[in-house]
């Protein structure tokens, strides 16, 4: 979709909806390549150029992402839970919170926070770890995002349609059994936006 851009535009959250819309009735009728709302060009001929230019390689990705949508996986640990489960798991954490609490040594306080920090952060990459490779076996592909905000988990998938069901059914079994200490997000079917460029 292309239209006109005034010089002070600002994307407000009905563009990006409506964005979003095209995009989804396009993939209806089949494969797309899409582009980010808001990229902009300095006139149609610009635009026209690169499509000539670039017809044969986004041509090829067409092909490549024929009958693949992509999924989304987020996720947060609910923090409360997974320090308790550091101070059950991890006896040094254990005593130093006990003689931290007994004694009010700000040193202790400090050992026990390092501690702990370095105790989330393994768990967190272990359980991204396995939240990717459980769901690994049904996509054509796995691209691994930066987390942000509360996450500790972003992952794209590729997922053939045919597999659709297998990978959304997946996904819910996984986020049934890990429950609600660690609450997993699956979003999609999206445009494959982080599958456009060739790997």
């Amino acid at each position: 979709m292309v239209s006109a851009a005034p010089d002070d535009l600002r994307a407000r959250r009905r563009d990006l909806l409506a964005h979003q819309e095209v995009l989804r009735h396009l993939m209806a009728d089949g494969s797309v390549l899409p582009l980010r709302f808001g990229a902009l060009a300095s006139d149609e001929q610009q635009i026209r150029d690169t499509l000539e230019e670039n017809a044969n390689t986004y041509h090829q990705r067409l092909q490549a992402l024929a009958g693949c949508t992509d999924y989304l996986l987020k996720g947060p640990y609910e923090e409360a839970a997974l320090l308790r489960q550091i101070l059950q798991d991890t006896t040094e954490a254990r005593q130093l919170n006990e003689e931290s609490r007994r004694t009010g040594d700000p040193n202790l306080k400090m050992r026990l926070g390092e501690l702990v920090a370095r105790e989330v952060q393994a768990r967190e990459q272990a359980t991204a770890a396995q939240a990717i490779e459980a769901l690994r076996p049904f996509a054509r592909a796995v691209h691994e995002n930066e987390a942000r905000g509360e996450d500790f988990l972003s992952a794209s998938f590729l997922v053939e349609e045919d597999r659709r069901e297998e990978f959304t059914a997946a996904g819910q079994e996984l986020a049934e059994r890990w429950g609600e200490d660690c609450r997993l997000r699956l979003h999609g079917p999206l445009p494959p936006y982080t599958f456009v460029q060739e790997p």
